[in-house]
């Protein structure tokens, strides 16, 4: 009897769906092997630990980008990594369901079942993100009726309009959580000449981060390096500066799912201005989005319960929507 598993391969993480357990792997998409042989020495979590701490022999990857392949052997090793660590030695057959974007042009989609066959699944499918958190947030997307979805990523939103068991319109932009990141980092190098380290931002970003203003005036004191005197400083961050360094790249997401909207048949926009937008991914989770989304757009919105794993739900789902819809869907 085969084992279905459903396959989030994120930028960041790496999440595993099985249908009888729910999520059985939540894992960092990194790697790190060694320069000289090609040998991979770490994966996941031992990989995410050694960030920052290898020696120069050693080249520490994400394999995954925007869910587009950057090095096709170190995703072979990630997927064989989740798959054995997921899946009883007893099974011998493997299905997966991989989320790719709606963007991914065919020679992506090729490289993305090769690498999961050569990892060891016997049968692979690929879903695109947004229909798979549609299924994972409980939407029933064979109904004629639009329901729009925003999937904030770590590395890429795509806000798409599902309807009939497919995706009618979406739109992508290359704005999320990494990005937010930045902008902090950015912060601190122009405002207070440190150095701060992506982990440190994306902690400041989950503490006090927003992109929508609110009552509450919080402050974070920062540990970075001084880039004048490379010496080890402290900073207090308030709510407002934050904010402020996150506002423009939070308007982009908005816009993008104005673009959508724009392109939307109109019978589909009103179902959407009736049931309201859903936010799914990690960066739903971000202070003020929804309420941005939904001053600029004049739409309710909603954030997914359990943002960050409805769309690997969904994919693990989605083979019981493949026989329902007689193999009508997007899969390949």
């Amino acid at each position: 009897m085969p084992i279905d598993l459903g396959i989030d391969p994120g930028t960041a993480n790496t999440l595993v769906y099985e249908k009888k357990r729910g999520i059985v792997l939540n894992e960092p998409s990194m790697v790190i092997r060694s320069r000289k042989t090609g040998q991979v020495q770490a994966i996941g979590n031992d990989a995410s630990d050694m960030m920052g701490k290898t020696p120069d022999g050693m080249q520490a990857l994400r394999p995954i980008r925007n869910g587009v392949i950057t090095s096709f052997g170190g995703t072979v090793e990630l997927l064989k990594y989740v798959i054995k660590k997921t899946v009883p030695s007893s099974f011998t057959r493997v299905r997966v369901v991989i989320c790719v974007p709606c963007s991914i042009t065919e020679v992506e989609r090729r490289a993305m079942i090769e690498a999961a066959q050569t990892a060891g699944a016997r049968e692979v499918y690929l879903i695109e993100e947004p229909l798979a958190a549609a299924i994972g947030c409980g939407i029933d997307i064979s109904q004629p009726h639009g329901s729009m979805i925003v999937n904030v990523g770590a590395g890429l939103t795509e806000v798409a309009v599902v309807s009939l068991g497919g995706v009618v319109v979406s739109q992508s932009v290359r704005v999320a959580g990494e990005t937010f990141d930045n902008d902090i980092v950015q912060l601190a190098k122009k405002k207070y000449n440190m150095s701060i380290g992506d982990s440190t931002a994306e902690q400041v970003k989950c503490d006090i981060g927003s992109v929508y203003m609110h009552r509450a005036r919080e402050t974070a004191e920062i540990n970075g390096r001084d880039m004048a005197t490379a010496l080890p400083r402290v900073e207090s961050f308030s709510t407002a500066e934050v904010r402020e360094a996150m506002r423009e790249h939070g308007e982009a997401i908005v816009d993008a799912i104005k673009m959508a909207l724009e392109n939307t048949p109109p019978e589909l926009a009103s179902d959407i201005m009736e049931s309201g937008i859903v936010l799914a991914g990690g960066g739903a989770m971000l202070r003020g989005l929804g309420r941005l989304i939904n001053v600029r757009t004049e739409i309710p919105v909603y954030i997914a319960e359990e943002p960050m794993e409805c769309t690997a739900k969904g994919a693990g789902m989605s083979l019981d929507f493949l026989l329902e819809m007689n193999r009508k869907s997007r899969f390949l």
